[in-house]
């Protein structure tokens, strides 16, 4: 039989979505090999810098010296707060200028067409035109011109995009869900607001929708806010945790494919 293609679905959630790296990091370590991956919005972001080749430890310092100043530059709101044309060459610098097609694995990065209402999955193409779009939280982000079509964040369509990573051909899909909303959080910014909104019209959407991963690593993140870019370290170590408690479980199943 051989060996099972093995897809990974990683979820948006905005600073949760560092358990993303977490979860890659504990894969590697067991030795549990990564064929292809499909992200939404911070999903696709770790996505692209993985299949851009940056190692693992340099992602992690990379990340935890993450600080928004470096990437958000607030615009005169008109269709969004932050133009993102930081971020934008930021990815760009750290993926080499790539195309999506040219990353060491497969990766789909998914957005949302706000104009049709469509999923727009990007597998070709500049991936800092792709990430940006996927990133696009509606209000925060101005939206990503691509194409002739307005893109938003792909988490509008699908938060954690398990049937993109089947279509892609993977025959295991192991998904990793950072979007378990912070009940009773504080709200005090527009930015605030907006987020929480999301986070919650996404859990229907979650709740209502068929979530059929062989696996669900879900990292308990919850605490932290969306923008919670003070505790990365915390966030990365807590993914890590969570899908080691789940390698009995994902080697499992890979050997019944195995038969």
């Amino acid at each position: 039989m051989g060996h099972p293609k093995i897809g990974l679905a990683l979820g948006s959630g905005g600073a949760r979505g560092f358990a993303h790296l977490g979860a890659i990091m504990a894969l590697k370590e067991a030795g549990i090999p990564i064929h292809l991956m499909a992200g939404s919005s911070m999903g696709a972001l770790v996505a692209s810098f993985y299949g851009a080749g940056i190692e693992l430890e340099r992602l992690y310092k990379l990340s935890t010296a993450f600080k928004r100043k470096y990437f958000l530059d607030f615009t005169v709101p008109k269709m969004g707060l932050i133009s993102g044309k930081k971020i934008k060459e930021f990815i760009k610098v750290f993926t080499h200028g790539k195309n999506i097609e040219e990353l060491s694995i497969p990766i789909g990065i998914v957005a949302t067409d706000l104009v049709t209402g469509e999923k727009v999955i990007f597998r070709t193409g500049p991936v800092a035109d792709a990430v940006r779009a996927s990133i696009s939280i509606p209000g925060i982000f101005v939206p990503e011109k691509y194409n002739g079509r307005i893109l938003v964040d792909g988490g509008v369509t699908d938060r954690v995009p398990i049937s993109v990573a089947k279509d892609m051909g993977a025959d295991i899909v192991i998904a990793v869900d950072v979007s378990r909303v912070k009940w009773n959080a504080e709200i005090t910014t527009i930015y605030d607001v907006i987020m929480q909104s999301i986070d919650i019209m996404q859990t229907e959407i979650i709740n209502t929708r068929d979530n059929s991963a062989d696996v669900i690593i879900r990292p308990p993140v919850e605490m932290f806010s969306s923008r919670a870019f003070t505790n990365i370290e915390e966030i990365i170590t807590i993914g890590k945790e969570e899908t080691r408690k789940q390698l009995k479980q994902i080697e499992n199943v890979i050997e019944q494919w195995k038969g």
